[in-house]
């Protein structure tokens, strides 16, 4: 998987409300949604006194100021720095083709694709922290999408969304309640989440996590799924 083809994955699957172009940036505005759907981005050549015009348009859209990082924009990193940026929640993103995952399908009864998501599902979001401002990210996005139902010891154990651009599945917000994690819940739905890919076309299945996620990075590691990349954000 490229870096392009990880940020078109990403920005398909997990969409900003609105986006727009001023100078060299791409503003983002992300109602709530999190970093991925506010962050700006650098898409064309740039020069330090192009960045107070990005920090206006997002102040004007009442969200921080806030880069996301790519591959190959080390100048712009070090730009930000100087300017009392530092750096927030580096990513691992993650690859695998989906064949290699849905090789061995969960039960019927441990993951349920669906969509729109269940009233179960939309509570095991919110105790994790995945309210409505992040499901509103998920209702918008454009593309085959589904989410997941995860079920242990005859238990809603947890929750994913997993949506499909071109060959490209990415899960997002896979959420297991804290009583019922390290039983396999979270294996089973990305199985699950790959199986459902499959059906509907994908050839590779990807996500991304926090770096720090150190349990989360075991478990895809174990799965077969390969790093393929890696950004930051900078916040002033």
């Amino acid at each position: 998987m490229t870096p392009a083809e990880l940020y078109a994955t990403l920005e398909a699957t997990w969409p900003p409300a609105a986006h727009r172009r001023i100078g060299p940036w791409t503003i983002r505005d992300g109602r709530g949604g999190g970093k991925r759907v506010s962050a700006a981005t650098a898409e064309a050549e740039w020069t330090p006194e192009d960045l107070p015009g990005a920090e206006a348009a997002m102040a004007a859209l009442g969200q921080p100021a806030l880069f996301m990082l790519r591959a190959g924009e080390e100048a712009l990193d070090a730009a930000l720095e100087q300017r009392g940026y530092r750096i927030v929640d580096p990513v691992t993103a993650y690859a695998a083709p989906v064949t290699a995952l849905a090789a061995e399908p969960p039960s019927g009864m441990a993951a349920f694709p669906h969509w729109p998501p269940l009233g179960i599902v939309r509570d095991l979001w919110s105790e994790g922290g995945i309210g409505p401002e992040r499901v509103a990210v998920m209702e918008r996005v454009a593309v085959p999408k589904c989410c997941l139902l995860g079920r242990q010891d005859d238990r809603p154990s947890g929750a994913a969304f997993v949506a499909i651009h071109g060959r490209d599945a990415m899960l997002h917000a896979l959420e297991v309640t804290p009583s019922l994690r390290r039983l396999g819940s979270a294996n089973n739905m990305l199985r699950r989440a790959a199986c459902w890919a499959q059906d509907h076309g994908a050839t590779r299945f990807s996500l991304v996590v926090t770096s720090a996620n150190l349990p989360a990075r075991a478990l895809y590691a174990s799965l077969g799924l390969q790093v393929v990349g890696q950004y930051h954000y900078r916040m002033k």
